[in-house]
């Protein structure tokens, strides 16, 4: 499986990472919202998106919209990953398209327990 963790933080994609790789992802990694569409580009879809909202260029929401507006990612979920808490944040998020949100900081099993209601783990 693949995933792609968008974050600007390079210690918080490495942490994301190193929690993917273990349940089998190969995990690319984007700065931004931007960045990530260009990974998209050169990969195609992966099976889910790490999403931070708070990302220079293009943030994650911004990101969550363009990509949802593209035939080619109607399979690919997407899990907001970030430190937004605020209810309206998390319904904003949904109603872009996300399909899962973790608030920061968060526990690898919090994350495990997340990918497993996306279907992703078993």
């Amino acid at each position: 499986m693949k995933a792609l963790v968008l974050d600007d933080s390079k210690t918080m994609r490495t942490i994301i990472k190193r929690s993917l790789q273990p349940l089998g992802f190969e995990a690319i990694e984007a700065e931004h919202g931007a960045d990530a569409l260009e990974r998209l580009a050169e990969t195609g879809p992966v099976d889910i998106a790490l999403v931070d909202w708070n990302t220079p260029v293009m943030n994650g929401l911004e990101f969550v919209c363009r990509i949802r507006q593209d035939a080619r990612f109607d399979s690919m979920l997407v899990m907001m990953v970030t430190t937004e808490s605020q209810a309206s944040s998390v319904m904003r998020a949904l109603e872009a398209g996300a399909d899962e949100y973790l608030m920061k900081p968060f526990t690898r099993e919090a994350l495990v327990e997340k990918l497993e209601l996306l279907s992703l783990l078993s």
